[in-house]
């Protein structure tokens, strides 16, 4: 079964209301104050259906959905369906049997909205069959199609800004250049947050001039916000004024021995 078989369903209306019409005397069109609106000879559901390229527009019951009558539409706008001259809510259509009879009939919706739909829905089913013929032809002759003209023409110049497009890459894709120090050496920043922490060595221990160690005093530092200090050493043990002790008595005990004693002979 090809697909153009396939009926689709393009808008539905819960009323419809169907008038006898006098026949049209002029080429003016019809009119709808001429019908005795107050009076419809049927009223029911409208739906417009599709088949391939044809609309279907169906009066059928509300409660059974049993067929009152049917219009083919083969194009839109056309003999088939009318606009009134003096209304927007009514339209004369022109229904057909299975027999080959043809009438000529009007209907009426009670809302202007409802009688928008039913305009647009015809509208919308034709463009898109007007489309679909052109594709045929488009898919039949493909050579026959316009073609896309890209080049110059004589005489015709394009003109381009350089200049404009180097600065703007320079401005969003270069680095900004860190300033550098007179030295030639950069300085790194101080860590974010708390006191800088300078640790001071300690001091040489220096021989003061009567043999004793000196300690110079060094002052506390500071450590991320922790006293730090150096340990002391130790004083000069006695030993070490014992050495010295020991040698300043030999050295006397030594004099005294240079004295030539009363028991010894001289030459």
């Amino acid at each position: 079964m090809e697909e153009s078989e396939y009926e689709s369903v393009l808008c539905v209306k819960p009323e419809v209301h169907v008038y006898r019409i006098p026949p049209r005397a002029t080429n003016r069109g019809y009119r709808a104050a001429e019908w005795q609106l107050d009076q419809p000879s049927w009223s029911g559901r409208l739906r417009i259906t599709a088949k391939g390229q044809v609309a279907y527009i169906k009066l059928e019951d509300r409660t059974s959905g049993e067929l009152f009558a049917q219009a083919p539409v083969d194009q839109f706008p056309g003999t088939a369906v009318e606009s009134v001259t003096d209304s927007s809510r009514y339209f004369v259509i022109r229904i057909e049997d299975g027999n080959g009879r043809r009438a000529f009939i009007g209907i009426g919706f009670g809302d202007r909205g409802d009688a928008f739909d039913f305009n647009v829905a015809l509208q919308d089913h034709f463009k898109w069959v007007r489309q679909q013929c052109e594709f045929a032809k488009q898919a039949q002759n493909p050579d026959q199609g316009p073609k896309l003209d890209l080049g110059f023409k004589e005489g015709q110049t394009i003109k381009l800004n350089i200049a404009n497009m180097k600065k703007k890459e320079g401005a969003a894709g270069s680095p900004r250049a860190r300033p550098a120090s007179t030295g030639g050496l950069s300085l790194l920043p101080p860590p974010p947050g708390g006191k800088s922490s300078i640790l001071i060595p300690p001091p040489v221990e220096q021989l003061s001039g009567g043999g004793s160690l000196v300690q110079t005093a060094v002052a506390p530092s500071s450590v991320g916000g922790a006293t730090m200090s150096w340990p002391q050493p130790k004083p000069a043990t006695t030993a070490t004024t014992d050495i010295w002790g020991d040698f300043t008595k030999s050295t006397g005990s030594t004099s005294s021995q240079t004295q030539p004693g009363t028991g010894w002979v001289q030459f």
